[in-house]
């Protein structure tokens, strides 16, 4: 049984995150919506904070992970470059594997915890 802790994986280039579970969770939003605003919806974010984390992304790659096109009417268009699909696609893959290798460590260390921490006083 797969412990239940939680790892949480960011990948840094200087002092911005490159990629982490938030960045790619948007990541998939916006191939799924194809949008940057309907993508920071469905994650409960602002479109302003949705683009400025794209354009983060955008920045630490060598090419860009997402391509923005004007649309009529105020409809514009997000998708994933290549780029984009590759950053994804392997930082999941480090996710997965970095769950499998520390499965053994994270069910330890959860036999150790309390089920109900103490409360500071």
């Amino acid at each position: 049984m797969p412990s239940p802790l939680k790892l949480r994986i960011r990948l840094r280039l200087g002092p911005d995150t490159a990629i982490g579970p938030g960045k790619a969770d948007l990541l998939e939003a916006i191939a799924e919506t194809g949008s940057i605003a309907a993508a920071g919806r469905h994650m409960k974010m602002s479109y302003r904070r949705a683009w400025l984390l794209v354009d983060t992304m955008n920045q630490c790659f060598k090419s860009p992970v997402v391509e923005t096109s004007k649309g009529g009417a105020g409809h514009g268009k997000a998708t994933l470059t290549p780029t984009g699909t590759e950053v994804l696609l392997r930082f999941r893959r480090i996710e997965a594997r970095a769950l499998s290798a520390t499965e053994a460590d994270r069910i330890a260390l959860e036999r150790l915890m309390r089920k109900t921490p103490k409360s500071a006083t």
